[in-house]
């Protein structure tokens, strides 16, 4: 494995009855002026937005608010964050919500701190060494959001959406129950599982030698999430089910699995460069894409995908060679997509293969995409065309 040094400073409240005994002690850590930022309004019909307003203005809070924030979060919107930031003195951000709010949060308060435009962080790889502080109270698994630095923004007037972030953005404290996922709808459960699976697989398929802990950890979060998401689509409101997939968010991508060791990141690359443009659900372009860049890949390391369809996915050797059990695992990872519902196809979205030349130049206009494998502009035109 690689050299590293691991920090995650993110407080973690897990459970039900967090939120109630300890936000408002947490918050007033920071400050009293507190920017509330969330999406389209889900959080007042399921009763969170009243919980989380009381809880701030019985403890004698100033509050302003952020709402309308986009499922792929624009830049337009972390500006108007920005904004307000500034203006009012604010001195923590606190994102209720999904992995957009979080995303769109961060942004917020690292871009309120950076004396440049907030796009730099992004397009330029610039990292902030100071930020706001965050606080979050998550109501979907998906991006493992709420225990880690880094975001998505969409650019909507050029049509980019990059990724980008700080150490200095991660979340000061972070509040999951899953209860507040009770009313998520189940289209997005389901790209919520996806996303959680594809961060396991960007890690699994690395090119870094000898880390065999790593890949045990990361075939348990993958084979807990394949056993316990058909129950909470089955039963949306089992708690132990959904707080199960709640934590296999968190562990995918909070830096635990992949200590030592170099990801792929190819899927999210080119998904990005789909929602950039078709602004479809993050979750629902991976499912689509995760497959058919395994089909791409597999002849790179084909035991690596064998040995994760014999230890979690039930595929059996039977004396066949590593490239016949891997092609009966990528076999079974669309299976499980189908099975929870996931699309399959572009098609599903309504989209054609008129932008595949442009998507896929834009997926390597910094160069090669992947670590797995480095994949050339052809490379991912033709996983898009697979994907159609």
């Amino acid at each position: 494995m690689n050299s590293f040094r691991f920090h995650n400073p993110t407080v973690l409240y897990y459970g039900k009855g967090q939120l109630q005994k300890h936000l408002a002690a947490e918050v007033k850590a920071y400050g009293r002026k507190v920017l509330l930022v969330y999406g389209g309004g889900s959080i007042k019909k399921s009763g969170l937005y009243d919980t989380v307003r009381n809880l701030l203005t019985d403890a004698a809070l100033q509050v302003f608010e952020l709402p309308g924030v986009e499922p792929n979060p624009r830049l337009s919107t972390v500006r108007k964050g920005i904004d307000i930031c500034r203006t009012e003195g604010i001195e923590l951000v606190l994102a209720v919500g999904g992995g957009s709010v979080l995303d769109c949060s961060k942004a917020i308060v690292l871009g309120t701190k950076y004396p440049g435009d907030v796009w730099d962080i992004f397009a330029k790889h610039i990292q902030p060494e100071e930020a706001l502080p965050l606080g979050t109270v998550l109501t979907m698994a998906a991006t493992g959001s709420e225990m880690n630095s880094g975001g998505v923004i969409t650019n909507w007037d050029t049509k980019e959406k990059l990724g980008g972030g700080s150490p200095a953005a991660f979340p000061k404290f972070s509040f999951c129950d899953a209860e507040n996922t009770y009313t998520v709808p189940r289209d997005q459960t389901v790209n919520g599982m996806s996303d959680i699976l594809a961060h396991c697989f960007e890690h699994y398929f690395h090119a870094t030698p000898e880390t065999p802990l790593q890949q045990r950890l990361i075939e348990s979060v993958i084979a807990t999430l394949v056993e316990y998401a058909p129950k909470v689509l089955a039963n949306p409101t089992d708690f132990h089910a959904r707080e199960t997939v709640m934590y296999c968010s968190t562990m995918a991508l909070n830096g635990m699995i992949s200590m030592g060791l170099v990801g792929d990141w190819a899927c999210h690359g080119i998904e990005h460069e789909i929602s950039a443009i078709y602004d479809i659900p993050h979750g629902g372009g991976l499912a689509i894409v995760f497959p058919n860049w395994m089909d791409n890949v597999v002849d790179v390391n084909p035991q690596r995908f064998a040995q994760l369809g014999e230890r979690v996915f039930g595929v059996e050797r039977n004396g066949r060679s590593d490239k016949e059990v891997a092609l009966d695992t990528i076999a079974k990872v669309r299976e499980f997509f189908g099975s929870i519902g996931a699309p399959q196809r572009l098609a599903d979205y309504g989209i054609g293969g008129d932008d595949i030349q442009h998507m896929a130049a834009q997926a390597v206009r910094y160069g090669h995409l992947g670590n797995f494998k480095k994949l050339t502009q052809e490379d991912v035109a033709e996983i898009l065309r697979n994907s159609l």
